[in-house]
């Protein structure tokens, strides 16, 4: 008669497995998890650092202290005994002191841009003296938006964007007196002066001027031979008194005076 023997089990048996074997077990998950764990931290840390963007963080925010610079502005040019008498002013900001108050003035009458304002935390914004300093700086002195920071705490971007309401706000005002054609009136009246001067049928004097400061986009089609850097050619002509009767900017290629006036539209009637 067969006998059935038992074989012997590969499993271990349940009995035999004591508590200490579980909690070391447990330790040895425990480690193997921390260490994965921290291996994915850092690959993560490392993404962050290839794919970082300074943009999109916020931005540092600068307190300015544009009530002190105001008042320094106004004691400079502003105030009645200024400290830079008025050949400086007129050499800095290219116009006389009471012309550029009375730009101010009309262009705050304009818009409330050019008003002062309080800002979110009650803090006196930027006055008009300020806007439009840094708007006439720009424009008659090619200074950089950022330079303008130093000495008017205004930041670039708000100095951009006060020459462009600068400008904007100077051809709504005074483009219909000022930037026109001559009338009848105009033209006889300076043919007068022209005689009187010496010079008979004379209405204004025509030149063309070489602005230097040619956008880079733009540099390829202005490179002249017989000058060292691209320029701009700006036809104009202007009477005795500075007055600009005719302005014409911009033709391409090497161009001298006469052709530039074959393309301007001075002789073209409107």
């Amino acid at each position: 008669m067969l006998q059935h023997q038992a074989t012997p089990s590969n499993t271990t048996d349940l009995h035999d497995f004591s508590f200490d074997d579980f909690l070391a077990e447990e330790e040895i998950i425990d480690d193997v998890v921390d260490e994965a764990t921290k291996i994915l931290k850092r690959s993560i840390e490392a993404l962050q650092e290839v794919a970082y963007d300074p943009r999109s963080c916020p931005r540092k925010y600068v307190k300015r202290p544009r009530e002190q610079y105001h008042q320094l502005l106004v004691d400079d040019y502003f105030s009645d005994n200024p400290l830079y008498p008025t050949n400086i002013f007129r050499r800095r900001f290219r116009m006389s002191r009471p012309l550029f108050l009375r730009i101010i003035s009309e262009l705050s009458k304009w818009s409330n841009y050019f008003t002062t304002q309080l800002d979110a935390l009650h803090r006196q914004g930027l006055t008009p003296l300020q806007k439009c300093t840094a708007a006439i700086h720009q424009l008659a002195n090619g200074s950089a938006a950022d330079h303008l920071d130093e000495h008017l705490k205004i930041g670039e971007s708000t100095g951009l964007e006060a020459m462009k309401m600068f400008v904007e706000g100077v051809i709504a005002v005074f483009g219909e007196y000022y930037l026109r054609r001559p009338t009848v009136e105009d033209a006889e009246r300076l043919l007068k002066i022209g005689e009187s001067r010496g010079f008979p049928g004379m209405f204004g004097s025509i030149d063309c001027w070489h602005w230097e400061r040619c956008p880079v986009a733009w540099k390829g089609q202005f490179t002249r031979g017989d000058q060292k850097v691209p320029t701009i050619i700006l036809e104009a002509v202007a009477s005795h008194d500075l007055w600009i009767w005719h302005a014409f900017f911009g033709v391409a290629g090497s161009n001298n005076d006469i052709n530039v006036l074959n393309q301007s539209t001075l002789f073209m009637k409107e």
